[in-house]
C-alpha cells in the first residue's frame, strides 16, 4: 500500500470541502513512530484551520489528536519506549488520516485501562484543561473560578477537574439543557449568556462579597473578555484559552492594572513540549479517566467520512462534549 484515505484541504473554506482523498503513505523517519489511526478528534481549532482563521500550509491535513497502534518503530527511537503492537494516543496535527507518522515525543502510551475511544475523547481537552488548572494558574481548595462555555468539551472536563480539586465553579453556557450538564459535570452555579454577561458580574459580587473570582478560564474570546476582567478580583487571572467568538481585540494593557490582573494566552503545546512535561500530564490524566473521576460526554463518533457533518454540529452550537472521527 503506498496511500491512504485522509481529510486534506487544499485551500481554507466552508465545511464543505471536507472529504476523503487518496494521500501518500507516510514512512516514519529514524526518529519516527507510524501509527494507524483508531480515533480522531473534532476540536473547534480544527475549523480554525479549515477556514482560514488560524492560517497554516496547504495543502492540509487537519485534525489536532487521535489514537492508534504503533505498527512501526523507526530505527533511532529509543529502545524499550515504544514498540510495534503499543496503544498511544497523540497530541499532533495532521489526525484526520488512516496513518501518521510521528516523532516519538509527540506519542503518549494509554494504559491498559483506558480504552483508545476514552484516550481520544480526553487527551487534547482534558491535557489543556488539566494545563489549565495545575500550569495557567494552580487551582486550590476554596479558591473561586468562572469557567466559559462550561458545557463544551474543554469546559466540561475543566469543571471537573476544579472541583475535584476543592475549588468553586461558576460556569457560563447558553441554554438551560446545558446548564444542567454543566452542573452534573461540577459547575456549582451556572449562569446563562444569552442576553449578555451582565448576570455574570451580578452572581459573581453575590456570591463572594464583591471580592471577584480567583481566575477565569475564557475559551470565547472577543464577547465575554471585557467581563472576564470585571469577574476577576484583584490580583486574579484571566487566562485565555480560545476564541469562540472571535479574537480578543486591542485594549489598553492599563486595564489589567487596575486591580492587578494577570492575563495569560496559553496554548496546551507549550506545556507537553518535553517528555517529562507530556508524561506528567498524562499520567496524572488518564489516572483520573481510569478511576472515573472524570466523565467523558461523547456527544457522537463520526465515520471519518462525514467529517462535514461533524463541523457543522460543532460550529452550530449543537455538541456538548466531546466528537470524535472513527477513523479505523
Amino acid at each position: 500500500m503506498t496511500t491512504m484515505q485522509a481529510i486534506q484541504i487544499q485551500k481554507p473554506g466552508d465545511a464543505s470541502i471536507l472529504g476523503l482523498v487518496a494521500v501518500p503513505l507516510p514512512t516514519p523517519k529514524p526518529n519516527e513512530v507510524l501509527i494507524k489511526i483508531a480515533y480522531a478528534g473534532v476540536n473547534y481549532i480544527d475549523t480554525y484551520e479549515r477556514s482560514g482563521l488560524s492560517p497554516s500550509p496547504m495543502p492540509l491535513i487537519i485534525g489536532r489528536e487521535g489514537s492508534g497502534e504503533i505498527v512501526e518503530v523507526g530505527s533511532e527511537v529509543k529502545q524499550g519506549l515504544f514498540k510495534v503492537g503499543d496503544r498511544v494516543g497523540f497530541v499532533h496535527p495532521r489526525g484526520y488520516a488512516e496513518y501518521i507518522a510521528l516523532d516519538s515525543l509527540a506519542v503518549t502510551k494509554i494504559p491498559d485501562n483506558v480504552s483508545l475511544e476514552q484516550a481520544s475523547a480526553a487527551l487534547l481537552q482534558g491535557l489543556t484543561a488539566l494545563s489549565l488548572a495545575r500550569k495557567a494558574y494552580h487551582v486550590k481548595r476554596g479558591d473561586w473560578v468562572v469557567v466559559h462555555a462550561a458545557a463544551g468539551g474543554v469546559g466540561l472536563l475543566l469543571c471537573q477537574i476544579c472541583s475535584l480539586l476543592g475549588a468553586h465553579v461558576i460556569g457560563t453556557t447558553s441554554t438551560a439543557e446545558k446548564a444542567a450538564l454543566a452542573k452534573a459535570n461540577g459547575a456549582d452555579y451556572v449562569v446563562l449568556y444569552p442576553s449578555g454577561y451582565d448576570n455574570l458580574v451580578h452572581k459573581v459580587n453575590e456570591l463572594t462579597d464583591n471580592k471577584g473570582v480567583h481566575a477565569v478560564f475564557d475559551s470565547v474570546g472577543k464577547d465575554s473578555f471585557d467581563t472576564s476582567l470585571k469577574v476577576a478580583r484583584r490580583l486574579g487571572t484571566v487566562v485565555l484559552y480560545g476564541g469562540a467568538s472571535g479574537p480578543v481585540q486591542a485594549f489598553n494593557p492599563m486595564r489589567l492594572a487596575e486591580k492587578n490582573i494577570s492575563l495569560l494566552r496559553t496554548a496546551v503545546t507549550n506545556y507537553i513540549a518535553t517528555r517529562e512535561e507530556y508524561d506528567e500530564l498524562c499520567e496524572e490524566l488518564f489516572d483520573m479517566v481510569a478511576k472515573n473521576q472524570l466523565k467523558l460526554a461523547i456527544h457522537k463518533v463520526y465515520a471519518i467520512q462525514d467529517a462535514q457533518q461533524a463541523h457543522e454540529d460543532i460550529q452550530g452550537c449543537k455538541t456538548t462534549g466531546k466528537l470524535l472521527l472513527k477513523v479505523c
